[in-house]
């Protein structure tokens, strides 16, 4: 446990200074500690409260652009994990972009041919008919 009285307290931060240095909410901190993304810490001994080292801030902003990114939590976790492995190369981080870039690829193709369909349909709605009788909701139950 850390000592409140021993120790420096600027080097651990409560989970809402965390949550504030990072722009998240004290919620989004747990939930990333529930889910193994950073590790639990020790309370301080006067208070019971949470004392985050101060390297979680590093950490929470990784998830947080990792995920700004596309990338699950999961696949935040395995960059995670290959941060910390010494014998892991940036071969490793590279393949694991890339896989992601290749993801989301694959969904842009899936949105283009969302977009095109919708469009199609709108074509079809005169847009004067009454709306039991519009084609687009009419392909639609088909």
């Amino acid at each position: 446990m850390v000592q409140s009285s021993s120790s420096p307290l600027d080097e651990h931060l409560r989970v809402g200074e965390v949550a504030e240095r990072c722009g998240v909410t004290s919620d989004t901190v747990r939930f990333y500690e529930d889910r193994g993304l950073i590790a639990e810490p020790p309370r301080f001994e006067s208070s019971g409260y949470r004392a985050y080292p101060s390297e979680t801030v590093e950490r929470v902003e990784l998830i947080q652009n990792a995920q700004d990114l596309g990338f699950s939590l999961d696949e935040t976790k395995k960059l995670l994990e290959l941060r910390a492995d010494d014998e892991a190369s940036c071969e490793e981080v590279r393949r694991v972009a890339e896989q992601k870039a290749e993801d989301v690829r694959a969904k842009i193709e899936r949105l283009e041919a969302m977009l095109q369909g919708l469009e199609a349909l709108t074509e079809l709605c005169p847009g004067d008919v009454p709306s039991d009788e519009c084609p687009f909701l009419e392909v639609l139950t088909r």
